[in-house]
């Protein structure tokens, strides 16, 4: 998938659509804004005559941009947090939820590394600094270095509740600011570990089987084991708009959930909804 490496933290398409009435911006997690770019390149095809922006930046960017009024979809590959509700609430806007896909996130390193599988276990004690060497896991006496999204996220948000079961961060984790950022990272890092969308992996960097089980099966995370559900760590990615906005964006959003829309979830590297 390295057309779709995002290495900014922001990426920003424009594209033509029917009218001018469809002219929408959607803005928000690095996870979506893959499928979402080419989501909209495919719907230009159709309708030639407005415009569509697509904008990353991170989950809690882009729903922030509602109380600004600078995205009329936010993309999120978390669910919104009642707080981001409630000031929403407060601003006299109501949002409404839709989820477009889903998602397998992957634990990805260097690919000189020789471990190939970790519990979930080993990878909280890594990402909150109890494990600071490759050798406590089974690999070389090599420091590890590991790499995460930063605190706007979703998939930073994701990953803590999932992963690391709500515990914090290490002080030593590096915080980037987009996907793409981490896989270049780890490539260029040989004791270095982060996690990303299914759709960002690379040849250059190598993905580790993982086991929710305390050992007894190490899954991998491939669209077919998200899909069936073998895969645990996997999530819903939504597209977030105002109720008040629902005619503008519900053309669009229909056409993501539509068959022609959901064989692009799968082709992008992502998880249909059905």
């Amino acid at each position: 998938m390295k057309n779709y490496i995002i290495l900014a933290i922001a990426a920003i398409i424009t594209i033509s659509f029917k009218t001018a009435e469809t002219n929408l911006t959607i803005k928000g997690s690095d996870t979506v804004l893959p499928l979402s770019q080419k989501e909209a390149e495919l719907y230009m095809q159709k309708s030639k005559d407005a415009k569509i922006t697509v904008v990353g930046g991170g989950s809690g960017v882009g729903i922030a941009a509602f109380l600004d009024g600078t995205t009329d979809i936010a993309m999120s590959s978390r669910k919104i947090k009642m707080s981001e509700k409630m000031k929403l609430q407060d601003a006299g806007k109501q949002v409404k939820e839709v989820i477009v896909a889903y998602d397998a996130l992957s634990v990805i390193v260097h690919p000189s590394n020789k471990i190939s599988q970790l519990t979930r276990e080993q990878i909280e004690g890594i990402f909150t600094g109890k494990i600071t060497n490759w050798k406590e896991v089974g690999g070389n006496d090599e420091k590890i270095v590991a790499y995460s999204r930063e605190s706007s996220s979703g998939t930073f948000e994701f990953f803590k509740e999932s992963v690391l079961e709500n515990k914090n961060y290490g002080s030593t984790v590096l915080l980037m600011p987009a996907t793409g950022a981490i896989v270049q990272s780890v490539t260029q890092t040989k004791g270095a570990i982060g996690y990303i969308g299914l759709a960002y992996m690379e040849k250059t960097v190598k993905d580790l089987k993982i086991s929710y089980d305390q050992g007894k099966t190490f899954v991998e995370g491939t669209v077919e084991n998200a899909k069936s559900k073998k895969y645990p760590v996997t999530r819903p990615l939504y597209y977030y708009y105002l109720s008040k906005d629902e005619a503008k964006v519900k053309p669009f959003i229909d056409y993501v959930l539509s068959a022609e829309g959901q064989k692009t979830v799968t082709e992008v590297g992502y998880v249909p909804i059905k």
